[in-house]
C-alpha cells in the first residue's frame, strides 16, 4: 500500500493520538469552546457566557439579544463551509438562518461559531452557542449524560469509509479488506467506535489515527499518511469533490454504511420553549415543501386555508402560541426557503441527491416527514 516512510510516521503518531481517539461520545464537550463572530466563525477565543433572561426560555434570551448564536462545522462541505469573505455556507448554514429568521424576524440576525468536534457539547452548555447545526448525530449517551436534547432529523447519513484506487480498493471492497491499514478520523466523533468496532467484527486490524479537524484528517490522507478516511458518507462525497488530486481516484465503499448517523439540530436539555421554535422551523419547511412551496412562490399562498394558510401566519395560526411572529414561518421560506430548496441549493452540487435516498419525503419513499401543523 503505503511506502514504509509512510507507515512508520503513522505508527510514530498513532502512539500519541490513538488514546484521544478512543471514548468520543464519553469525552466529547471537555475541551474550552470558540467564541461567536460578527462575522467568519473562529475558534480562536472563548468569550463569556450568555446573558440569560431571568425565569425565561433561551428563546426569551435569543429574542431579547436579537441575534442567534449558531454553532457549526466551518469546513464541511456542503454542510457549513467558510468561505473567503468570511461568510458561511452549507445546509448546516441555512438552517441556522432559518431559526433566525423564525426566531428574530431576520436570517441575517445569526453568528456563527465554528467548533471541532470535541468543542461543540462544551458550547452549549456553557451558553456560548444557543444551538448546533454541526452534522451531529443523535445517540443515546448524548441525549442523556452528556446533556443535549435533540430536533428533528434534517440529514440521514451513515458511516463508510474512502480509500485509493491504485491501493487496491473499489467500491465493492468490504470492512474486512482493511485489514493491516491505518485509518484516519475526526477525534470526539462517534466515527472512532464505529470503525474499531467494525473491524473488530470483520476481524481486520487496523490502527487508527485521531486528528481535531477534518482539514488535517484529509491533508494527512492525500500526503499518504494513511490508507483510509471515515466519516458520514456525505462528508466524503463532499471531499471527494472538491479536493480529489488528478492523480488520484478515490473510492468510497461499502455500498451499505456500517452506521446509522441521523444528523439534525442540538441543544440543551429541559427547554420545551426553545425546542418547539427550533423543531417547527424545520417542521415547517417540510411541510411547505411537500405542497410545493418556494421562497419564489410563497407570496401567492399567503391566505391560503387549512394547514398551509395556519402555517403563513393565517387565520387558525399557532405560532403566536410559541412565543412567535405569526408569520414566523413565512419569513423563513421567503428569506431561506423550503426543505427540499435548502437540499437542492447546498446538496445536489457535490451529488447528494434526494431521489431514492432516506432524505427523500415520505412521500417519495424517504423518511423525511413532519408531524401535522394543527
Amino acid at each position: 500500500m503505503k511506502s514504509k516512510y509512510w507507515k512508520l510516521l503513522a505508527v510514530f503518531l498513532s502512539i500519541g493520538i490513538v488514546a484521544a481517539a478512543c471514548g468520543s461520545d464519553d469525552d466529547a464537550g471537555t475541551t474550552t469552546t470558540a467564541a461567536p463572530t460578527t462575522a467568519a466563525p473562529t475558534t480562536a477565543a472563548p468569550t463569556t457566557q450568555v446573558e440569560v433572561v431571568q425565569g425565561g426560555s433561551l428563546l426569551d434570551t435569543v429574542q431579547a439579544r436579537g441575534t442567534l448564536h449558531c454553532g457549526v462545522s466551518g469546513s464541511a462541505v456542503a454542510f457549513s463551509e467558510t468561505q473567503p469573505d468570511g461568510s458561511v455556507t452549507g445546509i448546516d448554514a441555512d438552517f441556522c438562518r432559518a431559526v433566525a429568521a423564525a426566531v428574530t424576524g431576520s436570517a441575517d440576525n445569526v453568528e456563527f461559531t465554528a467548533l471541532t468536534a470535541s468543542e461543540r457539547f462544551t458550547a452549549v452548555q456553557t451558553g456560548d452557542v444557543d444551538v448546533l447545526m454541526r452534522n451531529t448525530t443523535w445517540t443515546q449517551s448524548r441525549d442523556s449524560s452528556v446533556g443535549m436534547d435533540f430536533g428533528p432529523t434534517t440529514y440521514y447519513d451513515g458511516q463508510q469509509l474512502m480509500a485509493r484506487v491504485s491501493d487496491g480498493f473499489s467500491g465493492s471492497s468490504q470492512v474486512a479488506d482493511i485489514d493491516g491499514s491505518v485509518v484516519c478520523t475526526n477525534v470526539g466523533t462517534t466515527t472512532e467506535k464505529n470503525i474499531a468496532e467494525a473491524a473488530l467484527l470483520a476481524g481486520a486490524e487496523i490502527t487508527l489515527l485521531g486528528f481535531e479537524t477534518s482539514d488535517e484528517v484529509y491533508e494527512t490522507f492525500i500526503a499518504g499518511g494513511c490508507d483510509i478516511t471515515t466519516t458520514d458518507g456525505s462528508a466524503l462525497v463532499g471531499r471527494k469533490a472538491k479536493q480529489q488530486p488528478a492523480d488520484q481516484e478515490w473510492v468510497i465503499f461499502p455500498a451499505t454504511p456500517i452506521s446509522k448517523e441521523p444528523l439534525g439540530p442540538t441543544y440543551g436539555q429541559n427547554d420545551s420553549a426553545w425546542a418547539d421554535a427550533v423543531n417547527w422551523t424545520v417542521y415547517a419547511m417540510i411541510i411547505l415543501d411537500e405542497y410545493g412551496i418556494t421562497s419564489a412562490n410563497v407570496d401567492d399562498h399567503v391566505g391560503d386555508e387549512a394547514e398551509v394558510g395556519r402555517l403563513l401566519g393565517g387565520e387558525g395560526e399557532l405560532q403566536s402560541g410559541m412565543g412567535l411572529a405569526p408569520d414566523a414561518f413565512y419569513q423563513v421560506i421567503k428569506q431561506v426557503g423550503s426543505y427540499g430548496e435548502v437540499y437542492d441549493r447546498n446538496l445536489n452540487p457535490v451529488g447528494l441527491y434526494r431521489e431514492g435516498s432516506a432524505n427523500a419525503g415520505w412521500l417519495d419513499g424517504g423518511l423525511i416527514y413532519s408531524p401535522p401543523a394543527r
